[in-house]
């Protein structure tokens, strides 16, 4: 006899613990299945383990720059056991986190393969084999999605690596390199340059982090240039021929010249496959998109009746918190509340690479696209002394307003900690802020955050400090 529920959560990623839990505080009957980890990929696999490993690189970078800050340190070095097992150890830290949070909202946990078998049915079978029956009025389905691979370069966990083969290395490759530019890329790119591996990045596309604005692409391109990477856009991996101790890569630049590259590692980072695969969504008769992604409406539904998708299985961004926003509009609209959409154009991007890059609504070459008159605004941290002082005076702020109405279209940010900073204009779209109360606004002094304010001046030509 099945086990019934308000609503079960196939998927305990960001999205899918998160819609569990609002779903509880609105006194739903909760349940959630997960195959392998609480947390799903981001936690155990993906966005907080690779931060604690860039932080790592980004302290011993600090640590080679010391004297820059007139402090003496000597016999520098990295023990990558170390690093990936304090790595490994905030992952596991936040893993027990989410099983408190499971405990303590009273969903009720369900290891092992979910498997829809009708609108509103579905099985769970655990490792030992036995099958528990579920049944709930409404589902939602967070399976998320995992490395897309290229058939030339399939990933083996030695020589080839996805992401997840790149956050618990047994050696530091000597010679890396990356295959795609986005921020998964750019990540483990910055993270294994810090750490003393010399580093090529292959673009495709005619330059790095390309949904970015393409100044802020320009600019981090030469900042990496200039740590050491190797940067070829516009280009592509053709072949690759793994050894017992390297692998050899044909490369076409930009030029269409051909290149024949030795590496001792790779990382494939060329964007990501939905996990719609045998969870019974085909014999459903789910809706997806032609790459595979699941169609669904405003408020998350699809286009069967009680069924509902979030995160990483749906239409991009592909990002954890818009993963989590989804669950919680999911969950209110099952609960019979009425939520707000989302608004993909309020959705901020962060890379963590070094310098940081950061980013929420229209790039300036997209607003004129979109019809747009615009007035555009940037500042350099050149110019902020909080910049200066903590020796980090590289990078800019630019903000786009449509000019007809002052409307915050889009800001574009790269430097340090802008990741922190981007929320203070995420903030200011969704509350629809014009250039006006962005000028009236008192930024505190001395903080990065001031570059904020100057750069919606300088879009007006009232930039006080450039």
């Amino acid at each position: 006899m099945a086990e019934n529920y308000d609503l079960v959560v196939l998927g305990s990623g960001p999205g899918g613990y998160v819609a569990a839990i609002r779903a509880s505080q609105l006194g739903l009957r909760t349940a959630i299945v997960e195959r392998e980890s609480l947390g799903g990929i981001c936690l155990n696999w993906g966005c907080i383990p690779t931060k604690a490993l860039l932080r790592s690189g980004e302290m011993l970078h600090h640590m080679r720059h010391a004297k820059d800050y007139g402090l003496v340190a000597e016999k520098i070095g990295a023990d990558l056991d170390a690093v990936v097992k304090r790595s490994r150890g905030v992952a596991k830290q936040l893993n027990q986190g989410v099983t408190h949070l499971m405990k303590k909202n009273k969903i009720a946990v369900h290891m092992g393969e979910g498997r829809l078998t009708a609108p509103g049915r579905l099985t769970v079978t655990g490792a030992d084999g036995k099958a528990t029956e579920l049944a709930a009025k409404n589902i939602i389905v967070a399976t998320g999605a995992r490395a897309r691979e290229l058939p030339f370069a399939k990933a083996d966990g030695k020589r080839v690596w996805t992401y997840r083969h790149a956050m618990v290395p047994t050696e530091l490759p000597s010679r890396l390199l990356v295959i795609g530019s986005g921020a998964i890329g750019i990540e483990f790119a910055s993270f294994y340059n810090d750490m003393g591996a010399k580093v090529t990045v292959v673009e495709m596309m005619d330059r790095i982090v390309p949904v970015e604005d393409h100044e802020v692409s320009a600019f981090l391109e030469k900042a990496l240039v200039r740590q050491g990477m190797t940067i070829m856009t516009g280009a592509g991996v053709s072949a690759l021929e793994v050894g017992a101790d390297g692998v050899t890569a044909r490369l076409k630049d930009k030029t269409g010249k051909d290149l024949t590259e030795t590496f001792s590692h790779v990382i494939v980072a060329v964007g990501i496959v939905p996990n719609t695969e045998n969870i019974g969504l085909a014999e459903l008769g789910v809706a997806m998109d032609e790459r595979g992604f699941l169609k669904t409406d405003a408020m998350c539904r699809t286009n069967i009746p009680g069924l509902w998708a979030i995160g990483d299985i749906t239409a991009p961004p592909w990002l954890a918190h818009k993963a989590s926003h989804e669950g919680v509009i999911a969950a209110e609209a099952i609960a019979g509340h009425h939520p707000h959409a989302m608004d993909p154009r309020n959705i901020p991007g962060c890379t963590y690479c070094h310098p940081q890059v950061a980013s929420v609504g229209l790039t300036e070459a997209r607003a004129r696209e979109a019809g747009y008159d615009v007035k555009v605004g940037s500042f350099p941290f050149i110019g902020n002394g909080k910049a200066i002082a903590l020796g980090e005076a590289e990078g800019f702020v630019k903000t786009v307003f449509d000019a007809a109405t002052g409307e915050l279209l889009g800001a574009h940010m790269v430097g340090t900690e802008v990741t922190e900073l981007i929320q203070g204009f995420t903030v200011g779209k969704t509350l629809e802020t014009t250039e006006a109360e962005l000028m009236a606004t008192v930024f505190p002094h001395p903080t990065l955050s001031e570059m904020m304010h100057e750069s919606v001046l300088a879009a007006y030509g009232r930039a006080l400090h450039i």
